[in-house]
């Protein structure tokens, strides 16, 4: 007696309860695809007394990366002195993973064809770089392709 007793409120409860999903409209996030990164510029330039070389970069496929990843991010820390930096953070990175540039306040994917790094004038630059997406919000992380820094 006692079984069925503890079994048919087990089966009331299953009813009173409903699941997580149920009553809910599914909030689907954007899919973030991984970078893809191309070099379309060296330009020389003079900063500081010395002369450096800028190497630019676009983000191919940047149209189809969500644009609420670069609103601006007052409740996450700040960068530097800027305190409206944005959600995701831009950063080069070389084929072994050493850290060479970043960005920190990109404010749409369309920015993202304005990326550099430099190097001295005579200083040569890795072969390879890549960079890495980091959605400061979710800790995501989003790594591009490994991109020549020459022209063939």
């Amino acid at each position: 007696m006692l079984r069925i007793l503890v079994a048919a409120i087990i089966a009331l409860a299953a009813f009173a309860v409903p699941a997580p999903w149920e009553g809910r409209a599914a909030q689907a996030q954007p899919a973030v695809p991984n970078p893809a990164i191309r070099l379309i510029a060296i330009e020389l330039y003079t900063a500081g007394g010395s002369e450096w070389l800028r190497h630019r970069f676009e983000v191919t496929n940047r149209a189809s990366i969500p644009a609420e990843l670069f609103a601006a991010a007052p409740n996450l820390p700040p960068c530097g002195t800027n305190t409206r930096s944005a959600r995701t953070w831009v950063d080069f990175f070389d084929a072994q993973g050493k850290r060479l540039y970043g960005f920190c306040a990109i404010g749409s994917p369309g920015d993202l064809d304005k990326i550099w790094f430099a190097v001295a004038k005579g200083t040569r630059p890795p072969a390879t770089i890549y960079i890495e997406m980091h959605d400061r919000q979710t800790g995501s992380k989003y790594r591009s392709n490994l991109a020549s820094t020459a022209f063939y």
